[in-house]
């Protein structure tokens, strides 16, 4: 008697539970960025993702649930940019380096709206335990990456901390500022700035833009 084989759900079925999550994790991302955490509730985000309240309770335990995914999801959309610009720029310790760092500076991550998102996680970061370990894991990963890089450059050991340390914080103030007023600034003076300060730190002669005329 011959068998006939088991019928193979269809992949549109399988892929479903995970787009519907993935569609409502993008909504609230978005009515973070527009009415800030006091807006996110579950009615407005179900509202934005185009699905009925109850329907989220299928896919996370409440709202806060839904937020902390959320961080994530923004948090690892970040760290993909960066990856990617590390990957892009060759075996060159110094170019990496470079690249890691000024990655800040351009979108995806210099964005107006992912910065009215990342206030929305700052200020639950007081009154959330769970939104404070992210945040503080979110950094760790930023510095620890640094520290690598810088090392990779030739930095000595003893001075990797507190050079991840300066550098990232240069790099969120000018990232802010950037994305705040855009108009001050340009994401290449941003990226010259940042350039220079890694120059300093590994004893280099200063970052000189190619594209201004050198004086004879």
């Amino acid at each position: 008697m011959s068998t006939k084989p088991a019928l193979k759900e269809p992949a549109f079925r399988r892929a479903e539970p995970d787009a519907r999550r993935a569609s409502l994790i993008e909504a609230c991302a978005r009515v973070l960025a527009r009415e800030g955490v006091a807006g996110a509730s579950v009615r407005a985000i179900a509202l934005e993702a185009g699905v009925s309240p109850g329907l989220m309770g299928h896919y996370f335990a409440g709202i806060d649930a839904l937020v902390a995914a959320t961080y994530a999801h923004v948090e690892a959309r970040v760290s993909e940019a960066l990856d990617a610009a590390v990957a892009g720029a060759g075996p060159s310790p110094r170019a990496r380096l470079d690249a890691f760092v000024t990655a800040s500076f351009a979108p995806p991550v210099a964005s107006g709206e992912l910065l009215a998102t990342w206030i929305a996680f700052w200020s639950l970061v007081r009154s959330r335990a769970d939104i404070a370990r992210q945040h503080d894991e979110q950094y760790a990963a930023f510095r620890a990456r640094l520290e690598a890089l810088l090392g990779e450059c030739g930095m000595a050991r003893a001075r990797l901390r507190h050079a991840a340390i300066a550098i990232t914080a240069l790099v969120d103030g000018l990232w802010l500022e950037l994305c705040l007023s855009p108009e001050a600034f340009s994401a290449i003076e941003a990226g010259e700035i940042a350039r220079s300060a890694l120059d300093a730190l590994l004893g280099q002669p200063p970052y000189l833009d190619s594209s201004v005329n050198s004086t004879r």
